[in-house]
């Protein structure tokens, strides 16, 4: 029987995967600070603050694998993304590694890298840093902390530059980095087998024939998504005016938000 903690369980990406990360040989701990659903077979809901180092070593205790949804999804206050999304991540990479958990999956973001120019080919995913926001540079942050745990440690630290992870594409502009729920399980899945140590970078997209990043990295660890935003394309108009501009950056709009004002 394996043990997989999901944080932020209550989330928008926990909520979509949580059905599908359900095995009949595994344990899922779902940990939020908001209350859910009821635990169903083979669940466990933990109601918790992830910057509360006594309730994340509690959660991680005989944990095989983290993952680490937890976190605010887009800019707010300097003060807040460093609490939660830099704090939190370390709370809960010191409590992994007190609790002797081997592998932690971090769910990152394209705004870790979203003042990086469009390129001819695909960009991969090992590209440094470069944030569009604060909320990217807290990703950034969660990165560089994913390092220094595997690097220290022995830890293996996978983090996912996750594009835009909906049941659906929302719009045209977001034809080249949708993420479908099904690949992001897939994904998940491959980084919890694949036979790897240390720290990996990954670009969280489908297989989109749009897309602007490299599927290499994942696919050397076994992910192998099946989706394709361009069956979708013919139905969706463009971004509402506020999140189309952008130019050829990957942040897109993001790059022109007013930084530290909470969208």
């Amino acid at each position: 029987m394996s043990r997989l903690l999901v944080t932020g369980a209550a989330g928008r990406i926990g909520a979509l995967l949580r059905p599908q990360l359900v095995r009949p040989d595994r344990e899922l701990r779902l940990l939020d600070l908001a209350p859910q659903r009821p635990a169903g077979p083979g669940e466990i809901v933990i109601q918790a603050d992830i910057t509360d180092p006594g309730a994340m070593a509690r959660a991680c205790d005989g944990a095989d694998a983290v993952l680490h949804l937890a976190a605010y999804p887009g800019e707010q206050t300097w003060a807040e993304l460093q609490r939660v999304n830099v704090d939190g991540t370390r709370t809960l990479l010191e409590a992994a590694r007190g609790a002797g958990v081997p592998r932690v999956i971090l769910a990152s973001s394209m705004h870790a890298a979203g003042f990086h120019p469009r390129t001819d080919g695909p960009l991969p995913a090992a590209v440094p840093a470069r944030p569009d926001t604060y909320y990217g540079w807290s990703k950034a942050a969660a990165e560089a902390l994913g390092t220094l745990y595997a690097d220290r440690f022995g830890m293996t630290v996978f983090a996912v530059r996750i594009g835009a992870c909906f049941p659906t594409p929302l719009y045209t502009d977001l034809l080249h980095c949708w993420l479908a729920p099904d690949d992001c399980v897939r994904l998940v899945e491959a980084c919890l087998a694949a036979d790897t140590a240390g720290f990996r970078l990954l670009w969280g997209i489908s297989r989109n024939t749009r897309r602007w990043w490299s599927l290499s990295e994942g696919e050397e660890i076994g992910y192998h998504p099946q989706l394709d935003s361009e069956e979708y394309a013919q139905r969706l108009g463009p971004a509402p005016e506020r999140q189309s501009s952008g130019g050829d950056r990957l942040g897109g709009y993001f790059c022109f938000l007013p930084l530290g004002e909470p969208y």
